[in-house]
């Protein structure tokens, strides 16, 4: 479905205004100033200028069965929060600091609402970390890495991970993970089903298997699968690009369903 198009909320999505910067910049002085009447009308200026970006965020959650209305209402209650707490001072483009802010509203909205059940402390852990990645990618103008969150929070970076990966929605395996040209990878390609009561041969087979891989497959299928790492930090870790680590992540899954096959 191409939201541009249609009715969310009531609002004809293809006759939304859009704001250059240059008036962005205008509209929040005033909002921050002390002029409380001029800041009133800048403020739904600014809200209604930027409700375009509210949707462009919406479209990335298109796939989780929420209903489009009810994430883009939350969504710009993450825009309004943006608005209200950005540093006009700043030499930033509101959009750096107002998407991680509408995704946070976004998630959290789902996080409350998702009906696996999570551990309040849990919970909590994901909220915190949720809000220092949303500042460090503020003052940092990128997102920070597990690393960095769980040095703000104190705690071990596999519990930062844990809580994270709790409150994230459940896919589809046949979802698209990454793509390059027509050579798609889906959730289900980086899954192995292996027979219960063979269990003890498949698990000599699949050490085989991975130990027939070469040095650097290894290393990108260690950190992938038994540390945790996204491919953006390996891809960094190891000083190559994302599209090279998700190749060569690719290449060594067929290598070892070949060899155990």
């Amino acid at each position: 479905m191409l939201y541009n198009k249609v009715d969310i909320c009531g609002i004809n999505t293809s006759k939304l205004p859009v704001l250059s910067e240059e008036r962005k910049k205008e509209l929040l002085k005033i909002i921050h100033s002390d002029d409380l009447d001029r800041a009133k009308s800048a403020r739904e200026e600014m809200i209604n200028g930027n409700l375009r970006l509210v949707l462009s965020v919406v479209q990335r959650f298109s796939n989780r069965g929420e209903n489009p209305d009810d994430l883009f209402q939350v969504g710009c209650i993450g825009l309004i929060k943006a608005i209200d707490n950005f540093n006009a001072d700043k030499d930033v483009c509101f959009s750096t600091y107002g998407v991680p802010m509408i995704i946070g509203e976004i998630r959290r909205y789902m996080r409350d609402y998702n009906p696996i059940r999570v551990s309040r402390s849990l919970r909590d852990t994901a909220y915190h970390a949720m809000t220092v990645k949303e500042q460090l990618t503020s003052q940092n103008n990128r997102e920070p890495t597990v690393e960095e969150i769980a040095k703000v929070l104190d705690i071990p970076k596999e519990n930062v991970i844990i809580a994270l990966e709790s409150i994230v929605e459940p896919i589809s395996i046949y979802e698209p993970v990454f793509s390059d040209d027509n050579d798609t990878i889906y959730v289900i390609d980086q899954l192995s089903d292996f027979n219960n009561t063979d269990a003890w041969i498949n698990e000599i087979a699949f050490k085989q298997a991975v130990n027939a891989l070469d040095k650097r497959e290894k290393a990108i299928f260690a950190m992938r699968f038994f540390k945790g790492k996204t491919q953006t930090e390996v891809a960094e870790e190891i000083g190559i690009s994302q599209a090279q680590v998700s190749r060569l992540e690719k290449n060594a899954l067929s290598k070892i369903r070949r060899e155990m096959q």
